[in-house]
């Protein structure tokens, strides 16, 4: 017998639209911020300019698995 779980807990409420373009912001502002640290804050991160040019060029809805609802 196999068992399957959701990717989503059974409890969890539905994300108002609201909620999802004011993250949608957010992540946009952030990605902004990285894109705009000098190169001290970038190596104090451990972060490349690879890394931040692939982060920054991602679109707003590219976002990690765990957050989606």
């Amino acid at each position: 017998m196999t068992i399957r779980t959701l990717p989503y807990s059974a409890n969890a409420r539905p994300v108002s639209l609201l909620s999802r373009i004011n993250a949608a912001f957010a992540l946009y502002r952030q990605r902004r911020q990285l894109a705009n640290l000098d190169a001290h804050m970038r190596t104090d991160l451990g972060l490349s300019e690879a890394d931040i040019l692939r982060e920054t060029t991602r679109s707003v809805w590219d976002v990690p698995t765990g957050w989606r609802a």
